[in-house]
């Protein structure tokens, strides 16, 4: 079985899930997971977990991305992009410095209505599913952050720009809202995620570096697919590695309270909340653990154990 983290290029028709059953099998296993959803008519970046990685998946999903969005202006439909149903067509009668500065002034926070066709639940049930037994329903606003937008090119009515955001914004409700902000309505007609910051450390996974499914099935043929993988602990290059000795590596295995007479070497004023990396007397990475000062020890947030080593 396959341990670690690797950048899958999701070409467009496919969903998150098709990429990750596909990948199941070319792999022969079934413990993957990815860390960010993308539309089926969207493509680029998916950051996907193997193995043991999959318990990266809750940690890795709420970091910063980079897309690349082409909006079409003077057109809405049901989807918020061009699958959708058209519910209205106009002239677009904005100059494009009307349409540049329109489209700038959403840098920032600003509150955003996530789409119907979208994975949100709502009483138990995804958004999506009730649209398309036809039912709308209010969505309250959402806080986002577009932490940068560069527009490449306006050739009205289209508008090709980058965009970078944080945590549960989407595009194609931006794309929306500048189409309704400019009073002729707007939707996303394109949509390539170019990167990915996995962690808060600037771990970024960019479209360059990602590998198309037929890449993969190659790299696995030829033997290859091992060293194309990122190693969990690699994920987390600002956190310190410690190593237990002899007497901390039955504790480490069983995920119990470390103490600094655990470590093979002295860890000077750990700090409250403080992670760290903790490898084994094999030099095996193991877990992350948290110093906590009301324990007067380490604590374990996440154990990557293999099972061997578990049961010792």
């Amino acid at each position: 079985m396959y341990h670690g983290v690797i950048s899958v290029y999701k070409e467009k028709g496919y969903t998150s899930f098709d990429v990750v059953a596909k990948l199941r099998g070319i792999l022969k296993q079934k413990k993957i997971g990815h860390t960010g959803t993308l539309d089926p008519d969207a493509e680029g970046v998916l950051v996907v977990c193997l193995g043991r990685a999959t318990k990266l998946c809750g940690l890795l999903t709420d970091k910063s991305k980079t897309y690349e969005a082409v909006l079409l202006l003077g057109k809405t439909t049901d989807t918020e992009d061009s699958s959708g149903t058209v519910l209205s067509s106009c002239d677009v009668t904005a100059t494009p410095e009307e349409i540049r500065e329109t489209i700038l002034s959403f840098k920032g926070e600003y509150e955003q209505i996530p789409p119907m066709y979208s994975a949100i639940k709502v009483n138990g049930k995804r958004l999506y599913e009730l649209a398309r037994e036809g039912e709308v329903i209010e969505r309250s606003p959402r806080k986002v952050i577009i932490h940068d937008i560069q527009i490449q090119k306006i050739e009205i009515p289209y508008v090709t720009f980058t965009v970078s955001c944080g945590k549960g914004t989407y595009i194609r409700s931006l794309c929306r809202d500048i189409g309704e902000k400019l009073g002729c309505g707007g939707i996303m007609d394109r949509l390539i995620r170019n990167s990915v910051n996995a962690t808060e450390t600037g771990m970024v996974f960019t479209r360059e570096k990602s590998h198309t499914l037929d890449k993969i099935e190659k790299l696995v043929e030829n033997q290859e697919f091992e060293t194309h993988i990122l190693p969990i602990d690699a994920m987390f290059p600002q956190l310190m590695k410690c190593y237990v000795n002899e007497d901390g590596n039955k504790k480490l295995y069983n995920g119990n309270l470390l103490k600094t007479k655990d470590f093979k070497d002295v860890i000077e004023k750990p700090e409250d909340g403080e992670k760290f990396l903790v490898y084994d007397t094999d030099n095996v990475f193991c877990a992350i653990y948290q110093y906590q000062d009301k324990l007067h020890g380490f604590k374990a947030e996440q154990m990557f154990l293999m099972n061997d080593r578990k049961n010792c």
